[in-house]
């Protein structure tokens, strides 16, 4: 059973920063393309970054130059860097798992607010 759990969110200043962390188990964590979604109230999940298990990312245009997407296989672990952080990126965030089917962490609030 894949497990994935969130740590690092919490409430920042616009212009802040934040590294949230996603540790895997239950599986070898290089196969997994590991994701980072996000939920504001009212929205739909959306993507915001990719890092594939060959190695490549792909990012939201909303978060392009803002957010980084890094993974340690050896800690099995995926992280999310986001600087420059607006009010628009107050969300829940999910960290995903993808190996023929998703799996999904429980989510970690994110509040950008002064």
């Amino acid at each position: 059973q894949v497990q994935l759990v969130e740590s690092g969110g919490g409430l920042v200043q616009p212009g802040g920063s934040l590294r949230l962390s996603c540790v895997a188990s239950g599986t070898i964590f290089s196969l997994l393309s590991m994701s980072w979604y996000r939920q504001a109230p009212g929205n739909q999940r959306e993507m915001v970054a990719v890092f594939t298990s060959g190695g490549s990312t792909n990012y939201a245009d909303s978060v392009k130059g803002r957010f980084t997407i890094s993974r340690d296989n050896a800690k099995s672990t995926v992280y999310l860097q986001m600087n420059s952080l607006k009010p628009e990126d107050t969300a829940v965030y999910y960290c995903a798992g993808e190996l023929g089917i998703y799996y999904w962490g429980q989510g970690t609030q994110v509040t950008v607010s002064s």
